[in-house]
């Protein structure tokens, strides 16, 4: 989503419901977050998975030195070599089937369903894909306005705070609270990431970027 049509759809969104409005006037815009459409995004989730930055960085760099960031080489790798590049068994496993279905050409991931839920279900039909990993890749990779991660806690967090709610609203209840603001979820959500680290950033005394 790019930076024009992101502040685009926050500024519908703001026209609609007043807290949005004053939340932007606070934070001001966020930055676009797009990211690569294709297999290695769907890869450094599931590298990423409860681990630091650092060590997501560190183990992406083995990778991409024993060839593993291409999903045929990937596919071919073995555990032994997997383990020694940093990935658990588990991960490994994970990994190994998103290589399979990419270089088998079950999943292309250029040809998605256009419908948000089919594409969805598509992406967590693969060992290791959850919905909140199909959504992150749709929103950044694809860049599809009304994506809306609901089970994020920063965006449940978030929604409490812009629209100055007593606590923080369950999955069910963001999901509900934000039926109002389609067809621009996708933004919203950014925002709520944007709003999040402004929030804290200023909370730690430091200044806002």
């Amino acid at each position: 989503m790019s930076a024009e049509r992101l502040r685009t759809a926050l500024d519908a969104l703001a026209g609609r419901e007043k807290a949005f409005a004053q939340a932007i006037e606070r934070a001001g815009y966020p930055a676009p977050r797009i990211r690569p459409r294709g297999h290695e995004t769907l890869l450094r989730t599931i590298i990423g998975q409860q681990v630091s930055v650092q060590s997501a960085n560190a183990i992406w760099g083995r990778l991409e030195a024993a060839g593993g960031t291409d999903p045929a080489r990937l596919a071919a790798l073995s555990d032994e070599e997997l383990r020694n590049i940093g990935l658990s068994r588990q991960k490994s496993s994970y990994a190994r089937s998103l290589a399979v279905e990419v270089a088998s050409g079950r999943l292309n991931l250029a040809a998605l369903p256009e419908d948000d839920e089919e594409a969805i279900a598509e992406l967590v039909a693969i060992k290791g894909i959850g919905r909140w990993s199909a959504e992150i890749f749709l929103l950044f990779a694809e860049g599809r306005g009304d994506i809306w991660p609901a089970g994020d806690l920063a965006v449940q967090i978030e929604c409490g705070q812009i629209l100055g709610l007593a606590e923080r609203p369950s999955e069910r209840a963001t999901r509900a609270l934000a039926e109002a603001w389609r067809p621009h979820r996708g933004a919203a959500a950014i925002f709520a990431w944007h709003h999040y680290g402004t929030r804290l950033r200023t909370k730690a005394g430091k200044a806002p970027v």
